[in-house]
């Protein structure tokens, strides 16, 4: 099962989480297949990555806990 999640780079908190429940964390603009992608919002391209192309899961994490996020990515495999 492939256990790894695109995240972005201000999203430490949930970075940590997700490698404490044995998930690897790769960054969104890797070439690497991920089970999900997690972004900050969808509305603002704060990382000025207009060319991502993918076809997972793009969770926003905006209003949503770390916890929260987690058993949403659970809920994926």
């Amino acid at each position: 099962m492939n256990k790894k999640v695109a995240v972005e780079e201000s999203l430490t908190g949930l970075k940590e989480l997700l490698e404490e429940e044995g998930y690897t964390v790769v960054n969104p603009g890797s070439q690497e297949e991920v089970l999900a992608m997690v972004v900050t919002g969808l509305d603002n391209n704060t990382m000025n990555m207009q060319d991502i192309n993918t076809r997972v899961p793009v969770i926003e994490m905006a209003g949503k806990t770390p916890e929260q996020v987690l058993a949403r990515i659970k809920e994926l495999e």
